[in-house]
């Protein structure tokens, strides 16, 4: 298995642009941002507003972003005090993501037994295919669409590692994400090269998250592609082609993206107008400032910064967020 702290350089040797295809913010067209100034000591191009760009990560610059376990302690209290970011162990996220499956196929254990050894909380894989309720089936829940909020590294959809202690989960049986769920269950309920493929890709059309910060953004793609190799991998003993790599890179880009999670707007992207009019009496020039509506009287939809999109993979067409997440009907753009 891979180094949990997947260089950039491998990415961008693997050509064909999937590297690209990890930086896009699939809202602006650009890429993502850094939307932070941790970087900003090493120059312009590494502040809040800049785009993450590959070379501004890779070559002599390979080891800019790396996972918070990598960082220093006095790092991890910054982030931790200006954006709150607090990353979550594996078994808490075990426990979580098992409280849901207990709930959607109305029994336990599903797919781990838990249980303490030595003062640690550990979990043991079932070893029996995972069955399924009545009326409920296997294709249903890889289908099923899954969101991890602020998600860091993504720890509750790809568990490659334990983000706070950094211990690498190379048994694919014991990974814990709501990724790693769905891809069991289409190891189990596959044959065919060709429908592994199909329900894998829609594992991760079911798959989502969002997340402030572009370099745990950009952590959060990698985890979830170099997932997919692994399980590949696994399954079949070869490497995927790269018009798969690429193709599962393309609906990450979409599925795992960069948002202000209280405005659903690409971070700070909300504004204060200035309006110019002429003094009718007078003749001179006034300036008025106009707060952004949404920003001063705490309104979803009346932002003025950009809303972030996302893909509807069952028509295949943009839709916004903000749109999509219950509080109101879905709006096509």
């Amino acid at each position: 298995m891979r180094e949990i702290d997947i260089k950039e350089d491998e990415l961008l040797a693997m050509g064909d642009g999937i590297l690209e295809t990890l930086l896009l913010d699939r809202t602006t067209g650009e890429n993502i941002i850094w939307a932070t100034d941790d970087y900003a000591s090493m120059g312009g191009a590494y502040t809040f507003f800049q785009h993450i760009t590959p070379e501004l990560i890779t070559g002599n610059n390979q080891n800019v972003i790396q996972p918070r376990i990598a960082k220093n302690e006095e790092e991890r209290k910054n982030r931790a005090r200006k954006m709150a970011e607090v990353f979550t162990p594996s078994w808490v996220c075990n426990n979580m993501n098992n409280g849901v499956d207990e709930k959607w196929f109305k029994r336990k254990p599903v797919f781990n037994v838990v249980s303490m050894e030595g003062g640690r909380h550990v979990w043991t894989p079932t070893t029996e295919k995972v069955t399924f309720p009545e009326g409920k089936t296997w294709q249903e829940y890889v289908s099923m669409g899954v969101i991890e909020i602020t998600c860091g590294e993504a720890p509750f959809l790809a568990s490659r590692y334990d983000t706070v202690t950094g211990e690498a989960i190379e048994d694919l049986n014991r990974r814990i994400g709501w990724l790693d769920r769905k891809l069991r269950i289409v190891n189990e309920n596959t044959t065919t090269h060709e429908d592994w493929l199909h329900w894998a890709k829609m594992a991760f059309k079911g798959t989502f998250g969002y997340e402030w910060q572009g370099d745990n953004l950009l952590l959060a793609r990698e985890n979830l592609l170099m997932s997919f190799i692994d399980y590949y991998e696994a399954r079949f003993g070869e490497e995927p082609t790269i018009e798969d790599v690429k193709e599962v890179a393309n609906i990450i880009s979409w599925n795992i993206f960069q948002m202000d999670g209280l405005k659903f707007v690409i971070p700070r992207s909300c504004h204060t107008k200035i309006l110019e009019q002429q003094d009718i009496m007078s003749g001179e020039m006034k300036r008025t400032e106009i707060e952004c509506e949404g920003c001063k009287k705490g309104l979803i939809h009346k932002h003025n910064g950009i809303y972030v999109k996302m893909m509807d993979w069952d028509t295949g067409k943009p839709i916004y967020f903000h749109t999509y997440n219950g509080l109101a009907k879905k709006e096509k753009l």
